[in-house]
């Protein structure tokens, strides 16, 4: 007998939206056309996907013809990034179990689970970041001039931006929807590190809105600018 798995406080009509988006995740994972179709820029552009729910309305197919993408986490899910970073062990092992890693880059933090993986890139040196700091700090060192930030909303959602701000929430290795937010203060200034080691290159950071947060470690950083998801969506005619 199939164990039914529930959320608190989801009702059914969730429950069988949230089934039926979970069944045509694992779909468009098998769908999904390879190789990566060419670039249609010279520019050395890259796209770093958080997994904040900023993003929902940009669907990273669309990104792929004007850069490299790297992804965080649970994105493989229903997208091939260039590059997944994921950096926590549950995810790892989710990760190499369905045998993503043999077939497409994955990024880790060295330790004695990962070591013993074939097929699966570390990080050397090993910085002990979060994912989405981690993949920010890939992308700066693979020679990209332009790198644009998605999902790297940092407070949470809800009336006191209490609850877990992440596309995902909910899912398998995943906090539940009505959890509370994890802080930001670590990954905002692991965010700010990166950014600052890397004066060379434009970093935008896509935002919901005018009055989206900005963080203490990301203000007044000379090559960081912020523009909202209307303006990037026009900027790519998406």
């Amino acid at each position: 007998m199939v164990e039914k798995s529930y959320i608190a406080g989801e009702t059914k009509l969730q429950r069988q939206n949230r089934k039926r988006k979970e069944k045509e995740n694992k779909r468009r994972l098998k769908l999904i056309p390879e190789p990566v179709p060419p670039r249609t820029t010279t520019e050395n552009v890259a796209f770093v996907l958080g997994n904040g729910k900023s993003r929902e309305s940009i669907n990273p197919v669309d990104l792929r013809p004007y850069g490299l993408i790297y992804g965080c986490n649970a994105l493989y899910r229903s997208f091939r990034p260039d590059h997944l970073i994921a950096v926590d062990t549950k995810m790892i092992k989710e990760i190499t179990n369905k045998d993503y890693h043999k077939h497409n880059a994955v990024w880790t933090n060295p330790n004695r689970y990962t070591r013993n993986i074939n097929g699966l890139n570390l990080f050397d040196p090993n910085l002990g970041w979060s994912s989405g700091p981690s993949a920010l700090n890939l992308a700066s060192t693979h020679g990209n001039k332009t790198i644009y930030i998605l999902g790297f909303d940092y407070h949470g959602i809800g009336n006191k931006q209490e609850l877990v701000n992440n596309v995902y929430s909910g899912t398998e290795n995943y906090k539940k929807v009505n959890d509370r937010a994890t802080y930001f203060g670590n990954w905002s200034r692991q965010t700010g590190i990166c950014i600052k080691r890397n004066p060379e290159v434009k970093y935008i950071r896509i935002i919901e809105n005018g009055k989206s947060f900005i963080p203490d470690h990301l203000q007044g950083i000379i090559n960081l600018t912020h523009i909202t998801v209307e303006n990037f969506m026009k900027r790519f005619e998406l």
